[in-house]
This record gives C-alpha cells, structure tokens and sequence, in this order.
C-alpha cells in the first residue's frame, strides 16, 4: 500500500524557549567583537557589541517616547542598518513591529496603519519616486493612532538622545517580562483578494524558524550572508536576519533596494559566503552583460525562495556561481515562513527539481482538497503545515483566522503539492492557479518547467484566461533571452508531441518583465487581468458541478 503524504520533521536538536532579546545577547557574549552588520550602500558597520548598544538605545528611546510592551511600532522603508535595529530594538523592548511594504501608496498605507494600530511610525523620507512623509500626511488625519513619527533621515538622532531619559535598568526590567509566545511582529499579506491580512508573529515563530534555517545551511560565525531581499518580509527579516544573528554570521546589505550589479559587488568586495534571492533576481544576475566580470569564488551556499525555482536557473547557480550548496525554501508568511528546505547533502536532483523535506520540529501533510484526506504519495493535493512555525493569528480578524487555520491547528498553504517517497515535496502550483480546460487539470508549474528548455526562453510564467469553449485556456507570458525573439508559431511548434495537447498554451504573449510585488513574487491575478482586457475575453461561465 502506498505510504500517505505526511511527514514529521524528528528533531535531536530542541527549539529555542527564548525571546528575540535574550537570544541576541548570548551570540554577544560569543562574538561580540565579529561584524554583525554591513550596510554597503550606506558604509556602515557594526560589530555584534555595536549593534547591542545601539539596539539597547533604541529601544529606550522608544520608552522614552511612551512605546509600551504590545504597542506597535510601523516601519516604512526599504533596507537600510536602520531597518535591522529597529527590527531588534522592538524586540528587546516588548513592541510589536509592524512592516510596511515599500511599495505601498497612501490608501494602502492609510489600512495598514489603522488595522493594526500603530501609535509610532519610523519611514524614510521618500524611496524611488515615493514622498512617504508627503503622503503619511496625506492620510494621517485619518489615522487617529498615529501619535508620533520618526522620519530616519531627520529623526534618528534624536530618537537615539532621548535613550538619555530612560536608564537602562528600566529597559532590562522590561526585557525580563516578556515571554516567547509573546507577539513581535505583523506582516501583512500581499493581498490579492480583497485587503490585506496581519499575519502574527511570535518571538518564538521568527526566531526558531531563523535558527533551524541556519543550522541547516551550516552557519557559522564565519559566513557573510548578502541579502539583497526586503526586510520588510520574511525572506529579509527571518531568513535573512536572524539566521545570521543565531549563528553569529554577518548581515550584509547591498543596496536600499534590489540591483543586481549592486548584489555581484557587494558579493565580491564583502567576501560574502551566502546570497540570497528570489528567481528572477538570480536571472537578473545570470543574464546581466556583466556577470562575467565579478568573482563569486567566496560563495559556497545560499538561499533561493519566493516563487517556483525554474530548475535550469537553479542548475546554472550551482555552477556559474559558485553556490554548489544553495538550498530551496519553501513557505510562506503565516508560517513565519519556511516549512521545508533542501540540504546541502541532497542528492542534486533534489537540490534542484523539489523544495526538500520537512523542517525540524515541523508536521505536513499533503490532502485533497475537497475532502481533506490525506492523499498518496504522489498525488496532488493541498499542502498543510502544523507546529512552532503556525501563526498566532491575522491581527484583528478571528474569522479569516478560522478560515486559514483548522480546529487542529493546521495551516491550509492554499498550494498544490506533491510528496515522493522519501518525503521531498514538490510544489505543483496553486489552487487557485491550476487551469481547469475542458476537465483536464492544468498546473503552470509543469508547462513552465517544460518551456523553460527551450533556449530562447529566459523566463517564463502561465496562467489560465477565460474560454467559451473549454471554461479556461492557457497562456503562457515569455520573458525571451536577450538577443532572441522567438516566435509564437516555434515555442508552440516545441511544444508539440512533447508534452499534451492541452497543456500547450493557445495564447502567448513576449515581455520584458512580469508584474511584480516588491519581494519578486509574480503577480498572476494582474497577469489575467491585463490579459483578459487586451484579448477582450469575456469571463467564461464554469460548470460547478
């Protein structure tokens, strides 16, 4: 009998029961003479000594402002060193930090500071061709929380001189009161369906989940890790942060934003031994007209996250950079984020055709999603999640909490999965992504992985439009290689005999880029708008039974 598609991540190593705080002060009582922190675009450094102190003045000067445990604190800025203590100085003094997404514009900002309540708000000036300060006074009267607001490239300072008013005896009495379980963090979801929900995040989600990532990538005080993904989202903050501060390696920031000249560079002046993306920057790096020129012999591991990781991409990684240990993440938010991650030490076609296996002290399970079984191994179903790593809940919202977490305290993922049998898991696409034409299952991750092959193509995403005929059809929107300009008629002409017939897309569509969050997730939902209005296609009436 086929083995069901579950697995439990057995673990000798046991989960920290420790906050944010008090773990970042035992790796100071290690390393406190070792770089914490590089902010190239900025020349800033700091030593793990350094960033304690300025964490601890931070935090004070929050006190000192009237930031009480549980309050929360907006941050509303790309990445900067700032960012980082902000991130840590919340932490020691009990606040909840609440991230803002770069991107946002002022009627997003304006929800994302009423839900969740904050009382403080630290931003930049402005980033790109967005006037933050502009237009939090925009909303601002209509924020009745807001009370105060640390503008970095004004404020800072003072922020740092009104510590003076809080001794740091009061600050260490306020650390011994917190708890693990306690909330830390929101992080707003990126919403593609009606606003946005506050997933909630423990001390004890963020903090393990950096750690058990580290330990797997084998962290020590000796990496350097560059991490040119936003801190405003897990990628940046867990991944990224406090992966590097539970093992005493070094965060290194290349820029305020992605650039991926900025990433090589700094990968070659810092020495850096991990790199971070998600796949398109790693095509933007690989496909650049300058890669060749940058010396990527310090990399040894790393992490590709985010989206589905095209495997010729992944192959090219490993050999062209040097990254011959990167690993595949795979999770999300509300699972503060990973829930499986390849390993160093897996066969190579795991490293590069699945997201691996389940994380320490970690439950999955794959079932169908009409019925909630457990499906077979090898069969697709929904992926659940179940332990340390769940959410404490969407902020405010029991029912949308309800609805994402079951009476078990499993974590519906909403994607689509496939378990083998030695438990690596493949992520096959997401429920509301897989096209249903004329009956037949479509998932674009199969179509993509296949047309990725095809020479021309450097990038790849489909999607499934509206069809009188079949309910959906497909589409596929190609990023061509620089150079190319394949057609239409050839991609559909590989396609045929090769795989079936109605996989192969009816429509096709050549771009220089995808619609995009600002973490470099592909915004599908956009895809199928903009498709549906230039191919003028009516939304197709879908039996439902």
């Amino acid at each position: 009998m086929t083995a069901p598609s579950y697995a439990h991540g057995a673990s000798d190593v046991p989960l920290l029961g420790e906050t944010i705080g008090e773990n970042l002060r035992r790796t100071v009582e290690r390393f406190g003479d070792r770089e914490a922190l590089v902010s190239r675009h900025q020349r800033y450094r700091a030593t793990y000594r350094e960033l304690w102190e300025l964490t601890g003045l931070v935090a004070r000067g929050l006190m000192a402002r009237g930031v009480d445990r549980g309050d929360r604190v907006g941050i509303w800025a790309p990445n900067c060193f700032e960012w980082v203590v902000v991130q840590y100085a919340t932490a020691r003094m009990g606040a909840i930090l609440v991230n803002i997404n770069p991107a946002y514009k002022s009627s997003e900002l304006e929800y994302a500071l009423n839900q969740s309540g904050v009382s403080l708000l630290v931003l930049a000036e402005r980033f790109r061709q967005s006037n933050y300060v502009a237009m939090l006074e925009e909303v601002r009267p209509r924020c009745p929380a807001v009370t105060q607001v640390v503008v970095l490239e004004r404020d800072w300072q003072q922020l740092l001189a009104d510590a003076s008013r809080v001794p740091s005896s009061e600050l260490a009495a306020r650390e011994a009161e917190l708890q693990f379980d306690d909330p830390i963090n929101i992080q707003y979801t990126s919403g593609t369906t009606g606003f946005p929900k506050g997933a909630t995040l423990s001390h004890h989600n963020i903090l393990n989940n950096g750690y058990f990532i580290g330990e797997t990538l084998r962290y020590t005080e000796q990496d350097r890790v560059c991490i040119p993904v936003p801190f405003y989202h897990c990628f940046g903050m867990v991944l990224g942060n406090l992966a590097c501060t539970t093992h005493g390696a070094t965060m290194v920031i290349p820029a305020a934003s992605f650039d991926p000249v900025e990433t090589m560079a700094t990968v070659e002046a810092e020495h850096c031994t991990a790199l971070y993306g998600v796949p398109t920057m790693f095509i933007a790096e690989l496909d650049h007209p300058d890669f060749g020129r940058f010396d990527f012999s310090s990399l040894r591991t790393g992490i590709m996250a985010g989206s589905p990781c095209p495997i010729e991409v992944m192959r090219k990684v490993q050999s062209a950079m040097n990254m011959t240990e990167v690993t595949i993440c795979y999770g999300m938010t509300e699972t503060s984020p990973v829930s499986t991650q390849t390993h160093p030490q897996d066969p190579l076609e795991k490293r590069v055709t699945t997201v691996g296996r389940v994380h320490p002290h970690v439950e999955i399970k794959i079932v169908d999603p009409a019925t909630g079984r457990v499906v077979p191994r090898g069969t697709p179903g929904e992926l659940l999640s179940r332990g340390y790593i769940v959410m404490l809940g969407y902020w405010n919202n029991e029912e949308a909490t309800r609805e994402a977490i079951d009476a078990a305290r499993w974590m519906h993922t909403g994607d689509l999965a496939t378990m083998d049998d030695d438990g690596y898991v493949n992520i096959v696409g997401r429920i509301k992504d897989m096209i249903i034409r004329g009956g037949e299952n479509v998932y674009p991750r199969e179509v993509e992985e296949f047309l990725y092959q095809h020479p021309d193509v450097a990038d790849v995403q489909v999607i499934g439009v509206p069809d009188e005929r079949y309910g959906e059809a497909v589409m596929a929107w190609v990023q061509p290689r620089q150079g190319t300009s394949p057609t239409a008629e050839e991609l559909t002409e590989f396609c045929r005999g090769r795989i079936a017939t109605y996989k192969i897309p009816r429509y096709w569509k050549f771009v220089d880029s995808f619609p995009m969050t600002v973490t470099g997730k592909v915004q599908k939902f956009r895809m199928r708008e903009i498709a549906i209005e230039e191919l003028g296609l009516a939304p197709a009436r879908v039996p439902t039974a």
